[in-house]
């Protein structure tokens, strides 16, 4: 019995051993994001702390307050699960925490999709290590792929964890705040495993007409705060669809490539279309912003910029008319059919 137990046992150390081996790469990311992750976690300040701390500006306990408004009607007048998360701030101290990488086929408007356990397939992969992060990219890029790293200005755990505030969120204007986060709130209601487009366009959605409606309650109809969110709103959508127009140029290009087209050939027909995407963009609204998008200067979007696009952006119109059409303005009874029809799994 003995000898039987103990060939249990070193065959038991020896699949850990494999499976270690196997995915050690995983394992090391893992443990990574879990350190990085705890000492966000483990070095916040409760909000009711902070707010009693006479050192911190009242210009940013104004904006905590207002978190707190704006988590209170995701709840209240929207339905949103409320996760007891905000409930604690983190300083970043002026700096970025997290960044992420998206990746694309160079010739082909393809995301790499990277695989988690649990919580399944994402089009992006999230680093706290700005160097792991160049490492990876610099490894994609070996490998073929159009890249692009961005900085992440929040993300949600989705419900397993109570997320902090990020100071970086109290610099921004009040719609701009109330529609981050009613967009992250979303995510810890709703989440379809193995289908970021969705989860990412529903939220952007329901985080932008949330948005509408607490700016709207909370300062009027007719007032500038909501008038100024309003046409901030319209430059985005607008922005949204030169994207978009943009990615079906360079997808109809990509189409009619032949196998014997050169690299030189291929790059120099996709640059032209690009730049002119890029040059195009200070058109938007008429001209009436009188500026172009911000383009990062020291790198020229390319085919991971579009797929990163795609994937939050492509299905706006589809959540947005259906809301209208179906349920006529009845947020509750629309936050439950999505419910229904995408049950959340992991």
């Amino acid at each position: 019995m003995k000898k039987y137990l103990k060939r249990i046992l070193i065959g038991f150390l020896l699949i850990l051993v494999v499976l270690a081996v196997a995915y050690r790469d995983l394992l090391s990311y893992g443990f990574a994001q879990a350190r990085g992750q705890f000492g966000i976690l483990t070095n916040t300040r409760p909000i009711v702390e902070v707010l009693q701390d006479a050192s911190f500006p009242d210009s940013l306990k104004k904006q905590l307050r207002l978190i707190a408004d704006i988590k209170r009607f995701a709840v209240d007048s929207l339905g949103l699960d409320d996760s007891g998360s905000y409930t604690a701030l983190y300083d970043q101290k002026g700096k970025p925490i997290l960044w992420v990488i998206t990746a694309s086929q160079k010739y082909q408007l393809l995301a790499k999709e990277w695989a988690f356990p649990v919580i399944g397939s994402f089009a992006y992969k999230g680093f706290f290590d700005t160097t792991r992060a160049q490492i990876e990219e610099k490894a994609l890029i070996a490998a073929g792929y159009d890249t692009q790293i961005g900085e992440v200005s929040a993300w949600s755990t989705l419900g397993f964890l109570k997320d902090p505030i990020l100071s970086s969120m109290l610099y921004r204007g009040e719609g701009s705040l109330a529609s981050l986060i009613m967009h992250e709130m979303t995510h810890g209601t709703l989440f379809v495993k193995d289908n970021l487009e969705l989860n990412e366009n529903l939220a952007n959605f329901v985080g932008d007409y949330g948005a509408t409606r607490f700016m709207r309650a909370r300062y009027g109809a007719n007032s500038p705060q909501l008038a100024r969110y309003a046409f901030r709103k319209r430059y985005n959508d607008a922005f949204s669809q030169h994207i978009l127009r943009g990615a079906k140029q360079l997808d109809s290009l990509y189409a009619v490539f032949r196998p014997t087209a050169t690299t030189a050939r291929k790059d120099s027909l996709k640059t032209v279309i690009i730049q002119n995407i890029v040059a195009n963009s200070d058109t938007l609204l008429g001209g009436l912003v009188g500026q172009k998008y911000r383009w990062n200067p020291r790198k020229s979007p390319n085919n991971a910029f579009f797929v990163g696009y795609l994937t939050y952006h492509v299905r706006q119109n589809q959540f947005r008319q259906e809301f209208e059409n179906q349920f006529k303005g009845n947020f509750l009874g629309y936050l439950r059919y999505l419910k229904r029809k995408y049950p959340t799994s992991f």
